[in-house]
């Protein structure tokens, strides 16, 4: 028998502005509407099945065809996609995987849900730091935008530089320098990232990996409900079920002094804390890009300070 479409169910999370707790994400929601998710993108034809879509009354892959393609029973996996990961194995959990061609991020999201770890604390009971000796490495870096970045997409610390280019976060409060905040709630952030979008689609799906480790993290979960009350955009984001790991590439910036910056970047995971990453900004030698961020070196503290205030982040 066809199952029935599925609507997708609110976020947890306290929609209050400013809450700082709410109640935890319901890691059997997460899990069953990941893996949902993941079945509706894939097509009969995706996979080397015969495509019967007259009669199919939802998108994607039938939950037989999955099981079919994972060699585990019907009733197996309709069990998982209910929720109910407690016994699964790595190697079905693998086998599963494979049939719905997750990659590797996605991958480890569903081991997440699956078979989350037990950790002694919840995270939000220790609050993060960032070592001095990192501090003073970023402050060394210069002419190279870089800041700290940490669970919740917090913004940890940062150098002169990452404030001349994006805006000096020293001037928020610790609650509002978070990327998530600034990219959905801020409209100077929407003009400063020619690509906001994807931008946007990053960030969200960094979230849905924290949530993945962290389902009891109220911080998080509060997060995640006040940018789904504010931000339509978040909740159609959100809804994806995405996910992602920071990684590299290039941003496409419009800086209210120096114009476009076409900036390459790159993210190193510490290996003392992997929920904090250092994010390093560079633009190719010789290009406009590299006069500009030389200009904005030069001029210091100043720039910061005309730069937030072109951009009305004062």
């Amino acid at each position: 028998m066809e199952e029935q479409p599925v609507t997708e169910r609110p976020p947890a999370g306290d929609p209050r502005p400013g809450g700082s707790a709410g109640p935890a994400l319901d890691r059997r929601a997460e899990l069953s509407e990941f893996l949902r998710s993941r079945r509706a993108r894939l097509k009969p034809e995706d996979v080397g099945l015969p495509d019967f879509g007259r009669h199919r009354r939802v998108p994607g892959l039938r939950r037989e065809e999955l099981a079919q393609l994972a060699g585990v029973s019907v009733a197996y996996y309709t069990r998982l996609e209910q929720g109910n990961g407690q016994n699964v194995s790595g190697e079905v959990l693998g086998a599963i995987a494979s049939a719905l061609r997750l990659t590797d991020a996605e991958q480890a999201h569903l081991s997440h849900l699956a078979k989350p770890k037990r950790h002694r604390k919840k995270p939000s009971a220790r609050q993060q730091r960032v070592r001095g000796a990192l501090s003073r490495l970023l402050d060394t870096m210069e002419g190279v935008p870089a800041y700290v970045v940490g669970r919740r997409s917090e913004i940890l610390a940062w150098n002169r530089m990452a404030a001349a280019v994006f805006g000096d976060w020293s001037q928020l409060p610790p609650q509002e320098r978070n990327w998530a905040r600034l990219v959905f709630l801020d409209p100077e952030y929407q003009e400063l990232f020619v690509e906001w979008d994807q931008k946007a689609s990053d960030i969200v799906s960094y979230l849905r990996m924290d949530a993945g480790c962290h389902p009891d993290d109220p911080r998080l979960s509060a997060l995640i409900g006040e940018l789904s009350v504010k931000s339509e955009e978040f909740r159609r984001l959100w809804a994806r079920h995405d996910v992602k790991e920071k990684s590299h590439g290039v941003k496409r910036l419009h800086h209210p002094l120096v114009g476009e910056l076409s900036l390459g970047f790159e993210t190193f995971t510490l290996p003392d804390d992997p929920e904090q990453s250092v994010v390093a900004y560079h633009a190719e030698p010789g290009s406009a890009s590299a006069e500009a961020l030389r200009l904005l070196a030069s001029w210091g503290t100043d720039a910061t300070r005309a730069g937030t205030s072109a951009s009305g982040r004062q």
